[in-house]
Parts: structure tokens; sequence; C-alpha cells
């Protein structure tokens, strides 16, 4: 049994939040803004917008590209670190609002390096159980409930989004699979460098937690710099040795959108030309989960990539967690 990817779909707000925009919230500047993020506008929800409304319209685009219906799925997994509540998942109220009865469904939390995770977990989830035929994979954030907005180093950071993923199994043995490699890492000793502080278990919500800002992200931008390009570059290049391809096969790159430093400072130590790196954190800003599969959907409709062809996704993101997949389109 193989499986491929039957469908791809994204979706952003329509509101869109400018340098020049921020200018007027926090002491800072475009030039400064974009010399240093690559960013120039982000998108954010509006108030009555949450995390799952924006899954499942990119979902519902995967599934219009797939050809299938929402009660045709097996299953349904959404990597988020903004869920519409700790419980119920958003995966369960998706299947509601898909109508797909039979899928079981459930969030993980990886942050930056959600769907990845989620790809994985999907695809052996799928070769594991014949039973699991159609799954669909969302990534989706709404980071602008959790950002500081008075906080000029993280504020420009950040936008809103979703990306999706329909996984399809296939009997037919000339169908090739999808997921060539994989190299999957995390490190519980740097909790500390990137983190929203309270509202879980160990400090829960209060009064005092609101009031000193810990419900929003607070990272370490320096250190964290530095670990996301050595690990997203240690992952790529183990991708590439455990699949045997050359990077001169590899017909896009699709790093995390964190910030177009780090994705200049990745793509040429994996041997890929720049023109082959797929960029688009200028228009999105960094939307965690959502950020690969706004790529690759945004990739595959405007003809970037075809099937068939060698995709190489890598992504880091707080917890830390970090990783690569080598895909076959």
């Amino acid at each position: 049994m193989s499986i491929r990817i039957a469908g791809t779909g994204s979706y952003v707000p329509e509101r869109i939040l400018t340098n020049a925009d921020l200018e007027k919230m926090v002491e800072t500047n475009d030039e400064w803004i974009r010399t240093r993020t690559g960013i120039e506008e982000r998108h954010l929800a509006a108030d009555n917008e949450a995390t799952s409304d924006m899954a499942y319209e990119a979902g519902r685009r995967a599934l219009e590209m797939a050809g299938i219906r929402g009660e045709d799925l097996d299953a349904i997994i959404v990597g988020t670190i903004t869920p519409d509540h700790v419980f119920p998942s958003t995966g369960c109220i998706l299947q509601q609002r898909f109508g797909a009865e039979g899928a079981f469904c459930f969030d993980l939390e990886a942050a930056c390096s959600g769907l990845l995770f989620s790809l994985e977990v999907a695809h052996s989830l799928m070769k594991a159980n014949k039973r699991y035929r159609r799954v669909l994979v969302c990534g989706a954030e709404k980071l602008s409930c959790i950002t500081d907005w008075t906080d000029r180093n993280t504020c420009v950071l950040f936008g809103d989004g979703a990306g999706a993923v329909v996984l399809e199994s296939s009997d037919d043995a000339a169908v090739p699979d999808c997921l060539i490699a994989s190299d999957l890492h995390s490190d519980g000793s740097y909790t500390e460098i990137l983190k929203l502080p309270a509202g879980g278990s160990r400090i829960p919500t209060s009064a005092e937690t609101v009031a000193n800002h810990q419900h929003f992200i607070h990272m370490a931008g320096k250190e964290v710099f530095k670990l996301a390009v050595n690990a997203m570059v240690s992952a790529g290049r183990q991708v590439l040795e455990d699949s045997g391809i050359a990077p001169e096969a590899i017909k896009l790159v699709i790093p995390h959108q964190a910030n177009s430093r780090i994705i200049h400072a990745v793509a040429p130590r994996l041997g890929v030309p720049e023109e082959r790196v797929f960029i688009n954190v200028n228009k999105y800003g960094n939307t965690s989960a959502a950020s690969i599969g706004i790529c690759l959907d945004e990739a595959a409709r405007g003809g970037l990539i075809e099937h068939g062809d060698y995709v190489l996704l890598t992504a880091f993101g707080g917890g830390l967690t970090w990783g690569a997949l080598l895909i076959r389109y």
C-alpha cells in the first residue's frame, strides 16, 4: 500500500496588518522589521474567527482538490498551539463541521513543527492500519490571540492562518509513496527560551498572570535563531542522506516561515539554490503550524511543483521541536 498527497488547501484571514500599522502601535518602523525579519505584512483573524474556522476553510479546499467529501475521512489531525478550547479538540470540532462521523480526531501540539509531526503520525497510522485510507491533516493557528501587541520584539513576527493536506492510500503498486524520509526531534532542555508561561496546570490562569502578560508568547530571539538554523540544516541533510536523493534533485525546499534571515541561512547549507526555496514570510509572517501547509498549497496551485517532484519540508519550533520530511508530491 502506498500513500499519496491527494489535495492541499490553505486559508488566511481578510484583515491585513502592515508594518506601517505596527508603527502606530509600538516603537518600531518598517525598515527595521523588513531588514531583520523579511516581513512586510501579516493576516489577523477577526474577533469571532477561531482556529477551527480557519482550519475548516483550508480543509474544505484540500478536500475539494482531492475530490472527496468530509464523510469519506477516516481521521482528522490538527497541529496547533492555539486550539479553540483546551477541550474538546479542534479536530473534533472539524469532524462535526465536515460531517465526518466515522473519523477519529485529535490535536497535536508541536508548535511550528506541528504540521510535520502531524504528517508523520498520519502516514504511520495509515501504514499500520489499512482501515485508515483518507486522513485530513491541518496546521492552523490564531497566534494573534497569544501575541503581546505591546512587545515590539515579538508582535512584529506573528500572523494567523491555516494549511491542510489530504493523505489517501492506494493499493495500486504503480503509485509511489509520498513520504520518502523523515527526521524529527525534540529537546526539552530548551523549554524556557520559547514558551507561553501561564494557562496550564503549572501556572493556572489568575488575575495576576493576566496582569503580568504571562498568556503571551515569550521568546529569547537570539538563542532561537542560532538553534533554528543548525537544527533545520541538520534534519534536512539527514533526510537527504537517508533517502539517497541529491540536493540537485530537490524541486523545492519549503522551510518554516519564521524569519527570512533564518531561511537564507538554511538554504545554502543544504546545497539547494535559493531560487528553489519557497518564501512567503513577507506576506504572512510566522504562522507557526500553519506555515508549511500554506506554502505547500501555494506552491502546488501556483505550478511550482508537480506530481512526482521531490519537496523538502523543514521546521523548528517551541518545545524545542524540529525536523524535516522529504516528500514526493
